[in-house]
């Protein structure tokens, strides 16, 4: 199963892949009916990347997956992003926090109503093997369900030991989890850990955390509100009502027919900007949908990128820094978050299509980073540039 790609597809897909922007492109091109979060869209594309599993000879398993966490304010697009990853990644599997059950999420034993057997039956987790499961409202499930995860997030497997089934299934998906804060909106005077109000054994386990803020900002409200007006434009009769790729096309196919064939092959989509859209210098073109779904495909399963010593020395320095920098605003940073950085830059060598890990993909992968521990842009870049003095 899977898409289907041809030579030009390839062909397009090699030529995105050799530019020096790939990841912030990837990254406008998940969600651009959102406005700003850009270095949320870049995890996400990053996530569907994902790293590189790895199986040790000694039967060790190190999962490639990459976890995210998204805790904020309301009506700050955090479902909107879950509904966006959906429609991107191959196989995706949503669910909220007050309609799952742990055994919903793992697997369950029911017994058969005719026979009177046991058996097995799997969970939304075991259900989306090596694909993402979406939580949305992640704070509201109980304490009893959220540790059934606990296991799924880094061995990968569910365990089973009911009713005389002894099993151990493969759940070897991300997990892309939204929450609210405890008091509703977050209390900067508070630790992360007190606002977020989830235990740090799972904390620990997804790779990034984002506090998503409501900040009032005069200027970013308007271009907020631009963005959203632009998206309730006028739909040309006869697309069913489908939204137009944000704005719509700047020139007019003759039929919809000769439109369709001409989609197919797309790579780019360019807005068509309002009279008078301040944006329209900031705003760049998007990739189509459907080749964005090519490009993830086509990197994700066919690289499978190798650390480089220069990368491999900057990493553990990295690590050694972010282990004497972190405070009591921070999140604790622990062993799982060296893994992280592996990951990230892996899955940004992939972004490349590129069959070597190199210093580049690992300041990339601490710039997000960066921004999800310590809210500051550029971490990888800053560093780079004292180094360079």
């Amino acid at each position: 199963g899977g898409l289907k790609l041809d030579a030009q597809d390839i062909k397009n897909i090699k030529a995105v892949g050799k530019r020096d922007d790939v990841l912030e492109v990837l990254g406008r091109s998940v969600a651009p009916g959102i406005y700003g979060h850009s270095h949320i869209k870049k995890a996400l594309a990053l996530q569907l990347l994902g790293g590189c599993e790895k199986n040790l000879d000694n039967g060790t398993h190190i999962r490639g997956d990459i976890n995210v966490l998204m805790v904020g304010d309301p009506s700050t697009a955090k479902s909107q992003i879950l509904r966006t990853a959906m429609k991107i990644a191959p196989l995706a599997i949503s669910t909220t926090g007050r309609g799952s059950s742990g055994v919903g999420l793992t697997a369950a034993v029911t017994s058969d109503p005719e026979s009177g057997d046991r058996r097995l039956e799997a969970g939304a987790m075991v259900l989306a093997d090596r694909g993402v499961v979406c939580i949305d409202e992640f704070d509201k499930m109980s304490e009893a369900d959220r540790v059934a995860i606990h296991e799924v997030m880094e061995q990968q497997t569910v365990t089973i030991a009911k009713a005389g089934i002894h099993a151990s299934l493969n759940a070897r998906c991300s997990v892309l989890a939204a929450a609210n804060p405890v008091y509703g909106q977050y209390d900067k005077a508070r630790r992360p850990q007190d606002n977020i109000g989830l235990p740090d054994s799972l904390l620990s386990r997804f790779d990034l955390l984002f506090v998503v803020l409501d900040q009032m900002d005069p200027a970013n409200d308007r271009k907020i509100a631009g963005h959203v007006l632009r998206g309730h434009r006028y739909r040309r009769p006869g697309t069913d009502m489908r939204p137009e790729p944000l704005g719509g096309y700047e020139d007019d196919s003759d039929s919809d027919e000769d439109a369709d064939d001409e989609g197919k092959d797309e790579v780019w989509q360019r807005p068509v900007r309002g009279r008078g859209d301040d944006s329209a210098a900031e705003e760049e073109a998007v990739l189509t949908q459907d080749f964005l779904k090519k490009y993830i495909f086509y990197a994700k399963r066919k690289l499978r990128p190798d650390l480089t010593e220069e990368s491999r020395e900057y990493i553990s320095q990295r690590y050694a820094d972010m282990r004497t920098a972190q405070t009591d605003r921070t999140l604790p940073v622990t062993a799982r978050s060296l893994e992280t950085i592996i990951r990230l830059s892996s899955a940004h060598a992939k972004a490349r299509l590129s069959k070597d890990v190199e210093r580049a993909d690992c300041e990339a992968a601490m710039d997000v980073l960066g921004y999800a521990l310590y809210h500051e842009e550029g971490v990888g870049t800053k560093r780079k540039a004292a180094e360079g003095e």
